[in-house]
């Protein structure tokens, strides 16, 4: 038995369900400008109501803080949900009250409604009861397809999970199972991949991690600090020289616990940080004072490459170098590819998350490789990073 209720205990028929999705997608000009999160709710809302629910889609857009801001509305979103559904949705132009509740009512079995931003009340981010009696009084049923915001204890994404019968959606259900297998019960060997630009934002994710794989591998701008706190001059690259004690620390500590620590051998360095800048590939001890490290180079990429071949779980979290511009996404792009072809061959279970994370993979044309990419930012973090996640914890049986 799982440690939550899933769509498989629920027979929704009849039944008015308020769903908590993640429909805070990206908006230009009052256009949808990446349907990814919406696609990812198909199955869903789709199971719902072709076993004859009245669905009710709960979500925030931005940070309103309690006033209805307009631009921040989400009825611009549900005429971009019912194309990727291929069916009607309807909107209510507000989530509580009288309003929300004729809405509620005057649902038929198989029928959807998006209601409006949850955050235009601030009873939503306070978790408030009497803001969460007015959610409930929408439905019969709650059901959480939203891990995205599951690291936010608010009235939509945990208090209203022990007021109705609770449940988690299918694509809330693909992520925790995803992520069991990727650290709760891994298949080891177990390597983590972390990339990012700064050691402070990551120092739970590090202190985590380090207890719980094989193999941890560093790159980007963090990886920078760790070089320079072993004694390695990185030029001018981006580096955290008063977190030097720190990374050695935790260079202390994994060795402690034994997790090997890898840091690039090599580097690809420039004058300065823009597309097609003139570059080489140096030791990561011969770099100028007046280069900066911006990728790693091929030597690092063929020895990550090489040790992922012995690795049966891979974690990754944050790019390896500036993939945003090129030639400096090699580094990401050819261990990405490495990981995406072990993980299709079935020797692999690749899982991946953070903004950047999805947008580096995507970059590489890896994302559809890999065994599960999370769309979720900082729940995904949190849940690196070991700490409880309220949404989660409240779907517990």
């Amino acid at each position: 038995m799982s440690a939550f209720q899933t769509l498989d205990d629920l027979d929704p028929a009849g039944k008015r369900i308020l769903l908590r999705a993640d429909l805070n997608v990206p908006m230009s000009d009052g256009k949808v400008t990446d349907r990814t999160r919406l696609e990812r709710l198909v199955p869903t809302i789709t199971e719902l109501a072709d076993r004859g629910a009245r669905v009710l889609v709960a979500s925030h857009f931005g940070r309103p803080k309690g006033a209805r801001v307009p631009e921040m509305s989400l009825e611009p979103v549900a005429p971009e949900l019912a194309k990727v559904l291929g069916r009607d949705v309807g909107f209510a132009p507000d989530c509580i009250g009288d309003v929300a509740l004729e809405a509620s009512a005057s649902l038929e079995n198989g029928q959807i409604l998006v209601l409006e931003n949850a955050r235009y009340h601030a009873g939503e981010e306070g978790n408030d009861p009497q803001f969460v009696q007015s959610l409930a009084a929408l439905a019969d049923v709650y059901v959480n397809d939203a891990f995205s915001a599951a690291h936010r204890a608010h009235a939509s994404t945990e208090g209203i999970a022990h007021v109705l019968p609770a449940y988690a959606g299918r694509l809330m259900q693909a992520e925790l199972v995803a992520l069991e297998n990727a650290l709760e019960a891994p298949e080891r060997p177990v390597m983590a991949i972390v990339g990012g630009a700064k050691i402070v934002s990551k120092l739970d994710l590090l202190g985590n991690l380090i207890e719980r794989v094989d193999h941890l591998a560093i790159g980007g701008g963090m990886a920078n600090t760790f070089l320079n706190a072993m004694g390695v001059d990185v030029g001018k690259s981006l580096c955290e020289h008063d977190m030097a004690d720190t990374a050695r620390e935790i260079l202390k500590r994994a060795d402690e616990l034994g997790c090997e620590v890898i840091l690039p051998s090599d580097a690809v360095i420039a004058a300065e940080f823009k597309a097609g800048a003139p570059n080489r590939t140096v030791p990561v001890d011969a770099v100028p004072d007046d280069q900066m490290i911006l990728d790693v180079g091929v030597g690092t990429i063929m020895g990550l490459a090489s040790k992922l071949e012995n690795v049966r779980t891979l974690v990754w979290n944050g790019p390896l170098g500036a993939f945003e511009i090129e030639p400096f996404d090699e580094g990401t792009n050819g261990v990405a590819r490495a990981a995406a072809d072990l993980t299709e061959r079935g020797g692999l279970l690749s899982v991946a998350g953070g903004g950047d994370t999805v947008s580096a993979l995507n970059h590489a044309g890896v994302a559809e490789r890999f065994s599960y990419v999370s769309t979720a930012g900082g729940a995904f973090l949190e849940w690196l990073e070991g700490k409880a996640l309220p949404g989660v914890a409240a779907l517990s049986r």
